[in-house]
């Protein structure tokens, strides 16, 4: 990375503080430049997600060679959210450290190495690692199969419209609908927790013997028995066939 495109991202970094700041690194005809993009992100303190607009835009003026964001009041250490994102993306990762001042205390830069989140204990990040992310790892890992990883907003299921489990994009996705008593090992539960849609907002993997494999918002990936609460929440169970 040269000087001049690490004195921008600070620069950009320190403009936004306290907000994570985030942009891409673009190379054109040998020349690389840093691309300030805008952080979508509805906490953007604690958080970050490139505008596909402003991505979009910078792919038009060069190759897209990085991804930068910033850390405000921590570390540029990686989060597990980064470690993950850094591997979908294909691209090196430039943390930027901003302290209180601001000052910009450290640059990191990490590189994609193969790394996968665990399924049990996984950090929360939503679009990154949340509970679609976690089945979809499970159906990867354990079934070796892809499945869609649709754009997914903040808070979607309290915007008054969304319904990204409709049952139209279960089929689509290669799901059959199976009664709650028919459940098997591999099958993908579906529940509605307090949504303003009114629509189901959480997925989980059934893993036999009365458990689930899932993914709370701002919690670790866990084992519970599937019962009780879990059973009155859910909307529908789903079998790839």
């Amino acid at each position: 990375m040269k000087l001049t495109t690490q004195d921008d991202i600070h620069a950009h970094a320190l403009a936004e503080y306290p907000r994570e700041s985030c942009g891409v690194i673009v190379v054109r005809k040998g020349r690389e430049r840093y691309i300030a993009c805008q952080n979508i992100a509805e906490t953007p303190s604690d958080h970050f997600r490139l505008s596909p607009q402003d991505v979009a835009a910078a792919e038009g003026e060069g190759e897209l060679t990085a991804v930068v964001h910033s850390h405000p009041n921590v570390a540029a250490r990686p989060s597990e959210a980064d470690l993950v994102g850094c591997e979908h993306s294909e691209l090196p990762w430039v943390i930027v450290s901003v302290m209180p001042g601001p000052v910009v205390a450290d640059t990191q830069v990490i590189q994609p190495s193969g790394y996968a989140a665990p399924l049990v204990g996984r950090s929360w990040a939503h679009g990154v690692l949340d509970c679609w992310a976690l089945c979809r790892d499970w159906y990867a890992r354990e079934r070796a199969i892809v499945l869609p990883d649709p754009e997914r907003a903040d808070n979607w299921w309290d915007d008054g419209s969304s319904d990204l489990y409709g049952d139209a994009a279960m089929q689509a996705a290669g799901f059959t609908k199976v009664e709650l008593k028919d459940i098997a090992e591999g099958d993908l539960v579906l529940m509605q927790i307090r949504s303003k849609n009114l629509v189901p907002n959480h997925a989980a993997i059934y893993l036999g013997g009365g458990h689930i494999l899932h993914h709370l918002y701002d919690r670790l990936s866990s084992r519970d028995v599937y019962g009780g609460y879990w059973q009155e929440v859910t909307r529908s169970v789903w079998r790839l066939v």
